[in-house]
């Protein structure tokens, strides 16, 4: 009999140990998330008439005050991480288990919501037995409760004991404070210290989750031509103008670049006229222009969304090419902005994966596929997905309206969300 290669026999035995039935303990954890149930909605009762929106620093702060109650409750020491005044922002929120035990976990969320003070106020409230209303009901207050309610029934049953653990959530997801060098610096460096980064930003059902995540970046295109009265407009002495330009900037990326996988590239503003002024740090401006004056001035602004770092610099490579290929009478330049850092798929992110559709098949759910980057933007865990052995997003609540007035959970999920959480936890810290 051939002999198995020994990392292909330890796959084989990572699998089966993931894929294992419930265990009498999973099930007394699954029972003590159902029976505290009611204690779990109404904390996300009392977070949700928490007005945090990312610039109301004292709501961001409030909130974390009460997440940091519940996490003592699960036996984990809490700091508030503050950020300096010139960023604006309320800071982080971590909880922190330091033992020895199993792989150490970097679990992620948010304290912020896009919901402003200025905005209308939409409290928690249920409008049928499986569906509840309120402004951050899904983003991502319903994830972070999904990670509180999951612990508290690990510590219950005495299953956190010397576990590694940190739990961060950033105070500014929404809106990340600028620099990100500075407002994410600490995020980071407490993520290189573990193996495991788990997010919880909102699930898409109970049998899909995120292996990867599009990054996004910005761009500027700046384009000058000749101006002069428009009867000249496409000769040898007068040329294009700066408008025509432009458009054939735009179109040619249009052409050359929109049918690539998990690329896409957005102008979100274009100004231009015979005479212009563009406010780039409140990104408005103002243009007039007659029709008998070629355009001597346009600027566009744009995103960039890509699935890897090579996928963004072939992108900005042949969208240079394209600005330098310019009409009569016109010059062109475009400027690049890194943003967010792309979560790019993954071996160990797939692992991952099956660990958690271990988990839901041994819930009686079926398995858990991962599910499709292009519809999902970027996020917190790509910061540091490059730094981890695995990386999963998507783990939060569900529900739908996210962003918007009227944002819904999903209470009949919730519950099988908190116990897939808390399982995916026990196994992934109680091996090695």
């Amino acid at each position: 009999m051939s002999k198995i290669p020994a990392v292909v026999l330890a796959l084989l035995l990572s699998q089966s140990i993931f894929s294992q039935p419930l265990s009498d303990t999973e099930k007394k954890v699954i029972s003590y998330i159902k029976l505290h149930l009611p204690a779990t909605e109404k904390l996300l009762e009392e977070v949700v008439n928490i007005n945090s929106g990312t610039l109301h620093i004292n709501g961001v702060k409030k909130v974390g005050d009460v997440f940091a109650r519940e996490f003592a409750k699960a036996g984990f020491q809490t700091e508030w991480v503050s950020l300096p005044d010139s960023l604006k922002r309320a800071g982080h929120l971590v909880a922190t288990r330091n033992g020895k035990k199993g792989k150490k976990l970097f679990i992620i969320g948010h304290l912020d919501t896009v919901f402003e003070p200025d905005m209308a106020f939409t409290p928690y409230t249920r409008l049928n037995d499986t569906t509840a209303t309120g402004q951050g009901a899904n983003d991502m207050k319903g994830g972070d409760v999904v990670v509180i309610a999951a612990l508290q029934a690990l510590q219950a049953a005495g299953l956190l004991h010397d576990t590694r653990i940190v739990v961060y959530f950033t105070g500014d997801e929404e809106k990340s404070g600028q620099p990100t060098s500075v407002s994410r610096k600490d995020f980071i460096e407490r993520a290189k210290t573990c193996d495991l980064a788990l997010a919880f930003e909102g699930a898409n059902g109970l049998n899909s989750i995120a292996t990867a995540r599009r990054g996004s970046s910005g761009w500027q295109l700046h384009v000058s031509g000749k101006t002069g009265h428009s009867s000249g407009v496409f000769s040898k002495g007068s040329g294009y103008g700066a408008i025509y330009e432009a458009a054939r900037i735009l179109n040619s990326f249009r052409e050359d670049l929109s049918t690539e996988k998990y690329l896409t590239f957005n102008p979100g503003l274009i100004l231009g006229g015979s005479e212009m002024q563009y406010q780039e740090s409140k990104a408005r401006g103002e243009a007039m222009g007659k029709t008998n004056i070629i355009s001597p001035e346009t600027v566009v602004t744009g995103d960039l969304r890509f699935l890897t770092e090579a996928q963004k610099d072939a992108a900005r490579e042949k969208m240079r090419r394209i600005v330098a290929n310019n009409l009569n009478g016109s010059r062109a330049e475009i400027r690049f902005q890194d943003g967010i850092p792309a979560m790019e798929p993954t071996e160990g992110n797939n692992q991952l994966l099956e660990v958690v559709s271990g988990v839901t098949e041994a819930m009686g759910l079926g398995s858990t596929k991962a599910g499709d980057p292009g519809a999902r933007g970027a996020g917190d865990i790509s910061y540091v997905a490059r730094y981890m052995k695995g990386s999963i997003d998507g783990l939060g609540a569900s529900g739908r309206g996210a962003h918007a007035p009227g944002e819904t959970i999903n209470l009949k999920e919730f519950p099988l969300l908190i116990q897939r959480a808390a399982l995916l936890i026990y196994r992934l810290t109680h091996t090695d």
